[in-house]
C-alpha cells in the first residue's frame, strides 16, 4: 500500500511560487517514488546514468531542447553544470514548478544550488517515515522497542525486507560508496569502525578527540568525516542551547542517527530482547524520539530550531524548540512508569527560564498520555499530536 508523505502539502503549495523544487535526504527515504507519483506528468531524468550525463556535458543545446520543461532531475548533484543552464532557462521563461531536483548528496546539491539558483528555489528534505506517516497506515509499532529495532526506511516497510537484511546492504551499498566519492578513505575498514563508534555514542555529548584517539585517526580526519556523514544524512549534531542562566552551560553538541533501525544495526543489536536489557537502551530511545522531532519539522517544512541544555553540574533537559521567543521543552525517559523523579529536569529549568517557556513535555515509553501541572506526559507513538 501507498503510504502517505506529510510532505506533499508544502511541495504542491510551493510549486506555484517558485521555478525549481529541489528535494534532498537520504538514500532509500522515497524522494524518487514521491515525486514520480506526485508529478506523473514530468519527465524524469536520472543523471545516475552516465549516458543521461554524457548527452548533457556534450551536448547542452540538444539536451534542454529535449528536455526544456517540466522535468525531474535524479540526482542532480552530478552534474554541476546543470545548475547554470537552468538558471538562464527560468529567468527567461518565468514558469513556476518548471524543473524539479532531487539529489542525496546534501552538501553538493546545496552547494551549486547557493552558486547558481538562489532565490529561485523552494527546497524541502524528505527523511524515511516519520510516526505520523506509519501510524496512517497502521504500519507503526505497537512497542518501542520493535520500532527502534525495525527502523523507517520504506524498503523495510513496502518490500518487507527484513532490517538485518536492509542495513546491512544499506552501509555497504550507499553510505560507503557515497563517502568515498566526496572524501579519499584509504582503509574503508577503519570508516567501519568509525561508524560504529559514533553509533555507541549517539544520545551523548561528541568528543572529536576521544572519537579519533579510539579510531586511530587524527581529530581533522574525524571531524572531516563526521561533516560527510551529516551531509549524507547518517547522523546530525544537535546544538547545546546558549542561554546562559547565570550558570555554566555545555558547549559541545550531541550526536544522534536519524534512523534507528541503522543505529541498532551498527551497535550489533539483532533483536528486541538484546535491547530491554542493553545499556544504551535509554540513548537509542532519546535518539529515536529526538530524530521523530526533526523528521517531522522537515516533513511539515516548519522550519523551526532544536537545542538541548545541559549546565556543568549535569542539569539538563533532552530537548528545546523554539517558538518565536518561547519554549517548548521536552524531556525524554525510556521508562513505561511515570514517577516524581521524571520531572526533575523540567522542573529545574523551568526555575531558570520562567516565562520563556511556552510548553512542557515528558516523552516517555509508557502508552497512556496525562496532563500533569509540570507537564504534558505523552507516550512516545503519541508524540505526533503534540508536534
Amino acid at each position: 500500500m501507498a503510504i502517505k508523505r506529510q510532505i506533499v502539502k508544502s511541495i504542491l503549495f510551493y510549486k506555484n511560487k517558485y521555478p525549481i523544487l529541489a528535494l534532498t535526504g537520504p538514500r532509500q527515504s522515497g524522494k524518487t517514488t514521491l515525486l514520480r507519483e506526485l508529478f506523473p506528468d514530468y519527465q524524469y531524468i536520472s543523471l545516475e546514468n552516465p549516458d543521461t550525463r554524457a548527452f548533457l556535458q556534450e551536448d547542452a543545446k540538444g539536451f534542454f531542447e529535449k528536455y526544456s520543461k517540466y522535468c525531474i532531475f535524479d540526482e542532480a548533484q552530478r552534474v554541476p553544470e546543470l545548475f547554470s543552464y537552468l538558471q538562464t532557462i527560468v529567468d527567461e521563461s518565468k514558469i513556476m514548478g518548471q524543473f524539479i531536483l532531487s539529489g542525496s548528496q546534501n552538501f553538493l546539491l546545496l552547494k551549486n544550488i547557493t552558486q547558481s539558483l538562489a532565490g529561485r528555489v523552494a527546497l524541502f528534505k524528505l527523511f524515511p517515515f516519520d510516526f505520523w506517516e506509519l501510524k496512517s497506515a497502521n504500519l507503526l509499532a505497537k512497542d518501542y522497542v520493535d520500532a527502534m529495532l525495525k527502523g523507517s526506511y520504506p524498503a523495510i516497510f513496502d518490500r518487507d525486507i527484513p532490517s538485518r537484511t536492509f542495513y546491512n546492504n544499506y552501509i555497504q551499498t550507499y553510505v560507503e560508496r557515497d563517502i568515498a566519492e566526496i572524501i579519499n578513505i584509504r582503509d574503508m575498514r577503519t570508516f567501519r569502525i568509525f561508524l560504529s563508534l559514533c553509533a555507541s555514542r549517539a544520545g551523548q555529548l561528541l568528543n572529536l578527540n576521544s572519537l579519533a584517539n579510539e579510531c586511530g585517526i587524527t581529530q581533522p580526519t574525524a571531524k572531516s568525516w563526521i561533516s560527510v556523514l551529516e551531509s549524507s544524512y547518517i547522523l546530525f549534531l544537535l546544538q547545546p542551547y546558549h542561554k546562559n542562566f547565570d550558570k555554566r552551560v555545555i558547549k559541545s553538541p550531541k550526536l544522534f542517527f536519524y534512523d534507528t533501525g541503522l543505529l541498532c544495526h551498527l551497535l550489533k543489536i539483532k533483536d528486541a530482547n538484546q535491547i530491554r536489557t542493553h545499556s544504551y537502551k535509554g540513548n537509542i530511545f532519546e535518539n529515536m524520539i529526538v530524530s521523530e522531532y526533526i523528521k517531522q519539522n522537515y516533513h511539515q517544512n516548519q522550519m523551526q530550531e532544536f537545542w538541548f541544555w545541559r549546565d556543568s553540574a549535569g542539569h539538563e533537559v533532552d530537548l528545546i524548540r523554539q517558538d518565536d521567543d518561547t519554549l517548548n521543552v521536552i524531556e525524554i525517559k525510556s521508562t513505561k512508569t511515570i514517577s516524581a523523579d521524571l520531572f526533575k529536569g523540567l522542573n529545574y529549568f523551568s526555575a531558570l527560564a520562567k516565562d520563556t517557556i511556552k510548553s512542557q513535555t515528558l516523552v516517555y515509553a509508557g502508552l497512556d498520555n496525562q496532563k500533569r501541572t509540570i507537564a504534558e506526559v505523552v507516550s512516545w507513538k503519541d508524540i505526533n499530536n503534540y508536534i
